[in-house]
């Protein structure tokens, strides 16, 4: 099923007939017109209220903002024609025209797109138009519509009408937005007629060349999940029909988007599957993957995702914390990203490459005076490598990062003009610690922006981050068990227990050791996983390439170092050491289980674990039932046979596979079901009945499966030791093309229940678990909503979607509201017998 099934004229020219319902999306694109838009530096409205939400929060407009629709909103735009050509988009999986993207600081970003709109008559054509930005439309010369709301990444939408002439039509579109950090830009027209459009474009192609065209950009992929020690190779369901130039870049996922490989091949006509040279030996990660297909104004840019690792066993450090904390300062200092964190690797190790942490300053202290968003998370351990190694900096760096510090802005209490996050608990804490560590810097020197001396700043930050940890040491982590945001968490934890007085560093120790407990308990063979309070599309794809996976190595000893420093130079250098007892949580003796019940965030997640020595299923429980989601992981299966066995179920946020919204194809759900969690089995209800993607699927890492099995609406699969299995009420069709080909699992309705089970044993024992698992009986009830589950020789299990869980007909509360987790071992409380596993 595609989301925008625009079908092609019967035409030699490139042309597409829109029928009602879908949505116009074949346009010739400008390059990006993009220029700094600062507004007038002022504070800003401060909503912080130290009670941390999982989800959106509306913060106010910033200055940047207000001073954006003073200047732009009914300004004059004379229509510009003789602009470059840069691209084609062409219906594709995407619904919408989409421009999505992330800028560090405020900019008007803009762009023009032509296309041809022709009619046997004159008409009047009706139109809905929703976007995140304003849009402005030209018909034959004449400017026809303004739609400016310019609301920061809410879609507001309108119904339009052009007038049209017989004949063909010259369209012209200008689009813009003001960018804030992360921002939904786009634009989305949809038919309301009955009457079809065509859609012609002036290109020199004909309409079979355009239509493979849009072809290849809809349905490339990597060839596999992970690329180990070998080049990219990518592939297309369909050849090109004619010789085609591919310009291919590999950029790093970092701030830096660092370009990592660069390479011009040719797709022959007949060839589906395209090795990339020089992509073999990349630094391991999950890279994006750029590919420029064609040339001149029938080129068309497709993004893809693609993860590279050097080995796909888990390292085993070595026996000692403390050598495995020097081992990854070391990886850090040679391997890391170019970021501070690597620096103050580089001088911890006493590595000397004067030019690379000269690099690594400039661009830091760049970041810093200029405001970025972000800028906080690098703020931190510039201030740690000053305090720990400034006298071996040369005066001159000494003295520009002293007036970077004295420059910046700490808090939204102080003016500015920039696009800094204030609001999320990670930034929140960096910004307090960075407030108190700059302040004990220069006690006695003035800070530019509050006017305050380092002393008073340093005071003021004191009572703030009090302030955080009554609200985290209350409430939780709203994002629990984020792979990309613990790390962040310990930029401001890890300094705290390492330079604060005592009462700070001692909470920051226990709230070190709260998350180690988490990560332990969620961390199957070396990869941290689990249900997530936020996730992105990389941190689940590749689990031993997140920022987090380097954690699990150097506190447990087994796992993956990879390029990431943003907070684990600071683990390295500081003596914090996680309890000794996490080690036996992350790595379970043989014919062990561990079971985990805990609540994390305000009103937030209240999280269920199961775990065995090779399978893992977790999962978020009565979680927001029903609402639109956001980036919440609300179901987990990791399998320990592969780093990249790992399986979910979710409803799509967007239409995109490679798309970057929140939520994503992936990663969070477009609506949020019912999900139920008892010991080894899960139970999931969505209704989807108010959100445009009528179905739900599930993901498969198959790279990391040696079996996969489709049998009764049940998928069984095995990875070494770990069994799983899904099923879904509606049926399950596998993906066999397109961008998700071998990888996704769906399930047609909006009304749907689906079940999780996990188990382990020999791989001879995985015929035993397909058997009980095929005779497990299910029943669901679409009106009604209400899912139930029996296992043979058990007890059902019966969820309601506005009622209650039960087994064996005993209501199955979650009565631990504690941050800490309520810990079993082999389903039995202390001082009771164990109770049988359901797939034993």
């Amino acid at each position: 099923m595609e989301s925008n099934p625009t079908t092609i004229a019967a035409s030699s020219e490139p042309t597409y007939r829109v029928s009602k319902g879908e949505t116009i999306t074949a346009w010739i694109v400008s390059e990006l017109i993009s220029a700094d838009f600062p507004g007038v530096a002022a504070p800003a409205e401060d909503r912080v209220d130290y009670r941390f939400l999982n989800g959106f929060v509306d913060v106010g407009d910033l200055p940047c903002r207000k001073a954006f629709w003073a200047e732009m909103v009914g300004r004059a735009i004379e229509p510009e024609r003789n602009w470059p050509e840069a691209r084609l988009n062409l219906p594709g999986a995407n619904r919408r025209v989409e421009f999505t993207g992330f800028w560090h600081t405020p900019t008007h970003v803009r762009r023009w797109l032509k296309g041809t709109f022709r009619c046997q008559t004159a008409r009047k054509l009706n139109l809905r138009l929703s976007t995140c930005g304003g849009v402005r439309i030209w018909v034959n010369g004449t400017e026809q519509v303004r739609f400016e709301p310019f609301q920061r990444n809410v879609e507001s939408a309108g119904d339009l009408t052009l007038a049209l002439e017989a004949g063909d039509n010259d369209i012209l579109l200008h689009t813009e937005d003001l960018a804030e950090r992360d921002t939904i830009w786009f634009f989305e027209l949809e038919l309301l007629d009955e009457a079809p459009l065509t859609v012609v474009l002036p290109i020199a192609l004909d309409q079979e060349e355009v239509g493979r065209l849009a072809a290849l950009a809809r349905d490339v992929r990597p060839s596999q999940d992970v690329f180990v020690d070998e080049a990219l190779e990518v592939i297309f369901d369909t050849p090109p029909g004619r010789d085609l130039p591919v310009l291919v870049e590999v950029v790093s996922h970092g701030h830096d988007s660092a370009v990592l490989a660069r390479a011009e091949v040719l797709l022959g006509a007949h060839e589906t599957r395209l090795s990339i040279p020089g992509t073999r030996g990349l630094p391991d990660g999950y890279h994006a993957v750029r590919l420029t297909i064609g040339s001149g104004a029938g080129t068309i840019t497709r993004v893809i995702d693609a993860a590279f690792l050097s080995q796909t066993s888990p390292g085993a450090g070595a026996s000692s914390i403390e050598v495995r904390k020097r081992t990854a300062l070391a990886y850090s200092a040679r391997f890391g990203a170019e970021r501070i964190g690597r620096a103050l690797a580089m001088l911890a190790a006493g590595d000397d490459d004067k030019p690379t942490i000269d690099r690594i300053f400039a661009a830091t202290l760049h970041a810093i005076g200029r405001r970025e968003d972000c800028s906080d998370f690098v703020m931190v351990p510039l201030l740690w490598l000053l305090r720990g190694y400034g006298r071996r900096l040369a005066p001159e760096t000494a003295e520009k990062i002293r007036q970077t510090v004295l420059g910046y802005r700490y808090w939204i209490d102080e003016p500015g003009n920039d696009v800094m996050w204030f609001w999320s608990e990670n930034h929140v804490l960096c910004f307090h610690v960075s407030q108190l560590l700059a302040g004990e810097c220069l006690p006695d020197a003035l800070f530019t922006a509050s006017g305050r001396t380092g002393r008073q700043q340093a005071e003021l930050a004191t009572a703030r981050l009090s302030r955080w940890f009554d609200a985290v040491e209350a409430h939780g982590l709203a994002e629990w068990n984020s792979a990309a945001y613990y790390p962040i968490d310990f930029i401001g934890l890890m300094a705290l227990e390492h330079w604060a007085e005592p009462d700070l560093a001692a909470r920051a120790s226990h709230q070190l050791d709260l998350i180690f407990e988490m990560i332990a308990l969620h961390t199957l063979a070396g990869v941290p996983a689990g249900s997530q309070g936020r996730a992105y599309d990389k941190e689940l794809r590749a689990g031993p390439l997140t920022e987090l996976a380097p954690f699990a190595e150097v506190a447990f000893g087994e796992g993956w170092l990879n390029g990431g420093v943003a907070s684990l130079p600071m683990f390295c250098c500081s003596n914090y050491a996680p309890p000794a007892h996490l080690k036996g949580f992350a790595r379970l003796e043989p014919g062990r289980a561990i079971e985990a019940r805990y609540a994390q965030g305000l009103n937030a997640g209240k999280l269920v674990l199961f775990k065995n020595q090779a399978a893992q299923l977790s999962t978020v429980v009565d979680h927001k039932t029903g609402r639109k989601g956001h980036q919440q992981h609300v179901i987990d299966i990791r399998l320990s046979g592969h780093p990249m066995a790992r399986l979910w179920v979710n409803h799509p946020g967007e239409d995109d596979p490679w798309g970057t919204q929140r939520p994503s194809y992936w990663a969070g759900s477009g609506m949020l079901p019912r999900v139920a969690q008892h010991r080894d089995l899960a139970l999931m209800i969505f209704d989807t009945q108010d959100h445009r993607n009528g179905w739900t699927h599930a993901y498969l890492g198959r790279d990391g499966l040696d079996e996969v099995l489709i049998e009764d609406k049940w998928l069984l699969v095995r990875s070494g030791a770990g069994f799983a299995a899904l099923h879904a009420t509606n049926g399950l069709e596998m993906m066999e093309k397109g961008a998700t080909a071998g990888r996704e699992i769906r399930s047609e309705g909006r009304r749907s229940g689906w079940i999780a089970a996990v188990s382990c044993g020999d791989p001879a024992d995985f015929e035993r678990f397909r058997e009980r698992i095929i005779a497990t009986a299910v029943d669901f009830d679409a009106d009604r909503l209400m899912l139930s589950v029996t296992p043979p020789d058990r007890p059902e299990l019966r969820l309601a979607y506005e009622g209650t869980f039960s087994v064996g007909g005993q209501p199955m509360t979650f009565d631990h509201t504690q941050s800490r987790p309520e810990i079993t071992f082999d389903s039995a409380a202390p001082g009771r017998d164990p109770a049988p596993l359901f797939y034993s």
